[in-house]
């Protein structure tokens, strides 16, 4: 699965992993994430993420 970085802070969304703190499961890839789902460090947005190569 593609992992994506938050531009303003550098913290790597990475699917395998999720998001658990804030109820992301394990296996969810970021284009199924909630549309209002917000980086767990600053706040950005999705919109704000880059795919990492």
């Amino acid at each position: 699965m593609k992992k994506y970085e938050c531009e303003p802070c550098g913290y790597i969304y990475d699917p395998a992993v999720g998001d658990p703190d804030n109820g992301v499961a394990a296996g969810t890839a970021f284009e199924d994430l909630p549309d209002d789902w917000t980086c767990p460090l600053c706040g950005a947005s999705k919109d704000e993420f880059k795919l990492v190569d």
